[in-house]
């Protein structure tokens, strides 16, 4: 880790009066423009309050947590001490959006008593300047021995009735996967279940705030809802363990006798605009630091996947058998790609669903896997395999010690649907034992990310996302949900959106094709996610053949793939809005890489080039053609002080390539 800036200070905090009988706390973001107020004029627990450049975002709103400890919170607390100090550090990125990301804060800890008991609870908050966290200690002592969560009673009331983008699940089991739409925090009610982030505009400018969470360890994934007095603004809702019941309906079961234990942090992303969101690695920081020593074998990468194209290899026999792993073997050479994916079906008694009899470690007969890993080693292609979640715990430990023997590289563990604590324990677990075996992971059927990617950097990508599986048996994926995921979904972590497809339509002449699925954009937008998608693990998810023309020459777009890379030095995000459209600009050594895509609204954008560096650039763009599938490619040579225009037609796309002329290339 490199830290540029090491500073803590520790010191006794002085309370604000503010009225006869009531104290505030505040602390306050480095550079000033976020402010976090701890309001404690009544016997219980503070309320909290959030300001951004002097605007209140976040109401006064209640704070606590809901147990099984007799007596615990209904008896009042009482202030014992209050700490602050102030950390400034920056932490290397192993693969992401940036290589590396400040965690500078200035933090406030309230610890509580209670008032005619021995038992203690401290509230911790934190102020970055682009955004708040707070959540509950419970300091190790006896009395904690054992203890049963029923939920939490923190609320984030809103100042006004905000414009939102929520995606509203409605129900506790599910995979996470749906539209970000668009909701007044008045209509918000109790029966909602609103997964992270809810993205809220608060109407002054374009300052725009996200509630997400991080860290979370052995407790529940949470959702939010709408406060309980009925007034604007929203909870956490935390779903019930699997043993719950009508008279112990527990969400957590957790000990904090001999070490402290902690909440989940609750996050307000906070931003002048909702570009600065997407830039954001807020909710990653706030993760807990890398567990693994040596990342040296992480590595991100491109891979070929058989899945989403119907196992459509250029082979007399596609499907899951040894000759079509071949193919996609040597496609992933000749377009320089990383690895390829085995997906579902490879393994004795695979299943979607938990079915007995299946061996996670004993491929069917038609799959030769000594074979392809040999074929694949010699070609110098990575491996990665698929698992249901269920089946791989079954024999986790034995499997895992295979894989790495066999030289897998890594694992895409699927349908997990939950996000109860057992499957949050499940996630520690198996991504732990994953880095052990020098393994990378996907997961799929996945909760919303909440800074396991710091945690764990194996952890390279993740679904959790409406993506592009969608286009085989759906009219779902529309430009407008295409350009709506950067400023939502992808504001938390990476998303294994899956891009790729080559069957370029418009939705008027979009048809649905489960094993030839098509897409309703254009090329021009398919090739750009590749640039405003976050995964460093990123799918090219089309089969082999559709990347080649008839004549055998690679198809409109795949010089681009071949070239981008899938981790950052730096990200901005240069222009947009929610549901819009959007410019993304990321550097990659010295050389820029700009991915626009727009909805169902023709545009053309003029690009400022002012934040280049000096010096010459060679620009090559890559923009819309007359049809779907066409792209029409340009050079010019520019620098800092112009400016590019790019034609995107409805639902589509651009991309751009601006190289420093005789600075050297990207790394």
């Amino acid at each position: 880790m490199h830290r540029s800036l090491l500073l803590l200070l520790s010191m006794t905090a002085t309370a604000v009066a503010t009225s006869a009988g009531a104290e505030t706390y505040e602390a306050v973001s480095p550079d000033g423009r976020v402010k976090i107020v701890l309001d404690k004029s009544t016997n219980g627990l503070p309320s909290w309050s959030v300001a951004y450049r002097g605007q209140t975002v976040i109401a006064p709103s209640a704070l606590g947590l809901r147990t099984d400890l007799q007596g615990f919170g209904s008896q009042g607390f009482v202030v014992t001490e209050s700490r602050t100090r102030e950390v400034n550090e920056v932490y290397s990125i192993v693969v992401g959006k940036a290589a590396t990301a400040p965690d500078h804060y200035r933090e406030l800890t309230l610890s509580l008593r209670e008032t005619n008991g021995p038992r203690r609870l401290d509230v911790v908050v934190r102020a970055y300047d682009t955004g708040t966290a707070v959540r509950y200690v419970l300091p190790a002592q006896a009395e904690y021995a054992e203890v049963g969560i029923y939920g939490e009673r923190t609320e984030f009331a809103f100042a006004a009735n905000y414009d939102c983008w929520g995606l509203n699940l409605g129900k506790y089991h599910n995979a996470h996967e749906g539209e970000f739409d668009r909701v007044k925090a008045s209509v918000i009610r109790e029966h909602n279940l609103f997964d992270s982030p809810l993205v809220c505009k608060t109407g002054s400018g374009e300052t725009t705030f996200a509630l997400a969470e991080s860290d979370v360890t052995h407790y529940p994934a949470s959702y939010y809802t709408r406060k309980g007095d009925n007034g604007l603004g929203v909870a956490v809702q935390l779903p019930p363990r699997l043993d719950a019941d009508m008279i112990k309906p527990y969400v957590a079961r957790i000990s904090a006798a001999s070490e402290d234990f902690k909440t989940p942090w609750r996050v307000v992303m906070l931003g002048d605009s909702p570009r600065d969101l997407v830039a954001s690695n807020l909710v990653a920081t706030l993760g807990a630091p890398s567990k693994i020593a040596d990342t040296s074998w992480i590595k991100g990468g491109k891979s070929a996947w058989d899945w989403w194209n119907g196992f459509n290899a250029p082979v007399a026999n596609p499907g899951i058998n040894t000759e079509t792993y071949k193919a996609y073997i040597d496609f992933a050479k000749s377009m320089g790609l990383d690895y390829i994916l085995i997906d579902e079906g490879w393994y004795t008694g695979s299943s979607t669903r938990p079915k007995p009899g299946s061996d996670v470690t004993k491929p069917i007969a038609a799959v030769d896997m000594p074979a392809i890993l040999e074929y694949a080693k010699a070609n110098g292609i990575g491996v990665m395999i698929w698992l249901q979640w269920q089946q791989l715990d079954w024999q986790l430990d034995e499997a895992f010690a295979a894989y790495e023997k066999w030289g897998i590289a890594g694992v895409k563990i699927d349908f997990m649907d939950r996000s109860d604590q057992e499957i949050v324990d499940y996630f520690h677990r198996v991504l732990s034992k994953a880095a052990q075996h020098k393994l990378l992971v996907d997961l799929h059927g996945a909760y919303a990310p909440n800074g396991l990617v710091r945690t764990y950097p194996n952890y390279i990508t993740q679904e959790g996302v409406l993506g592009a599986e969608y286009n085989k048996w759906t009219t779902r994926i529309t430009a407008t949900h295409n350009v709506t995921l950067p400023f939502t979904r992808m504001i938390l972590g990476p998303i294994d959106y899956t891009p790729g497809g080559f069957a370029n339509r418009t939705p008027q002449t979009f048809v649905i094709h489960e094993n030839r699925p098509q897409t309703q954009t254009t090329r021009g937008q398919g090739v750009a996610m590749y640039v405003v998608y976050d995964s460093p693990l990123v799918m090219v998810s089309d089969a082999p053949q559709a990347y080649k023309k008839p004549d055998g020459s690679w198809e409109d777009g795949v010089d681009f793939i071949q070239k981008v890379p899938v981790s950052w030095d730096e990200t901005r995000v240069l222009e947009g809005d929610i549901g819009q459209f959007i410019v993304t600009a990321r550097r990659k050594g010295e050389t820029w890489y700009i991915g626009t895509m727009t909805n169902e609204e023709g545009r053309t954008i003029r690009l400022p080039l002012d934040f280049l560096k000096e010096g010459a650039y060679q620009a090559r763009l890559w923009q819309d053609g007359a049809t779907p599938t066409q792209l029409v490619t340009s050079e010019a040579k520019t620098d800092r002080t112009q400016s590019l225009s790019l034609t995107l037609a409805p639902s589509g796309g651009a991309t751009v390539i601006l190289t420093p002329v005789n600075r050297g290339q990207s790394k």
